[in-house]
């Protein structure tokens, strides 16, 4: 395998012709520009980046259609993640639209939600936590997550961190749409630079609810 050298356009436009056509039958017969211009890159990628964030996964091309009403059988995007602990870490997504970046915490169990909670709760986690967002959304990231619409159960509505309550996952993004920029090989040290601007998040989500016993 060679060395990552960013994005073919071809990438990002076998996305929009799977949108087109998003059968069987049109994926066999274009699974090699599949294999060639998205899954290779990001398999060399991925061995960039493993050193300094650990084992990176591909995820599947195919959707799991089993209790979906859409029965599209395959994903609009490419994805991988490396994971810091249950739930927590940096994500990387290739489609039609071009390259995104995140990381966070994606999948909260009840356990991890009341860990979160309980950190949050506490005024200086607050006040840690809030900084550390504060560093992320400076260095271009938008800050965003799963949260309730109304307060957790016992929960004052004067509480001083109740914005932070709501949270059940929290996420920070990064977008840069499709072009020739994203077929440099410096598209590489644009990802570690953004993954690295998360440590901080990461890090501390990792703390407060990186244990899980999947409740």
């Amino acid at each position: 395998m060679g060395g990552f050298t960013g994005f073919d356009a071809m990438a990002f436009e076998f996305y929009d012709r799977l949108a087109a056509d998003p059968t069987k039958s049109w994926w066999e017969a274009n699974r090699e520009d599949y294999q060639r211009y998205v899954r290779a890159p990001m398999l060399e990628l991925a061995e960039q980046l493993e050193p300094e964030f650990g084992p990176v996964k591909l995820f599947r091309p195919y959707r799991d259609v089993r209790f979906s009403r859409d029965k599209t059988p395959y994903k609009d995007h490419q994805g991988m993640f490396a994971e810091s602990s249950e739930g927590v870490g940096w994500y990387l997504q290739v489609s039609a639209t071009g390259l995104m970046v995140a990381g966070g915490w994606y999948s909260a169990t009840g356990d991890q939600v009341q860990a979160f909670r309980a950190a949050v709760d506490d005024p200086d986690g607050a006040t840690e936590f809030r900084s550390i967002l504060a560093d992320v959304e400076a260095s271009g990231l938008m800050v965003s997550g799963d949260r309730l619409k109304t307060r957790p159960r016992g929960v004052p509505a004067d509480h001083p961190n109740l914005d932070l309550l709501r949270y059940r996952s929290v996420i920070a993004e990064r977008s840069w749409p499709a072009g020739p920029e994203l077929g440099e090989p410096g598209v590489a040290e644009l990802v570690v630079e953004n993954w690295r601007a998360m440590l901080p998040m990461t890090a501390w989500l990792t703390a407060a609810v990186g244990g899980s016993d999947g409740s």
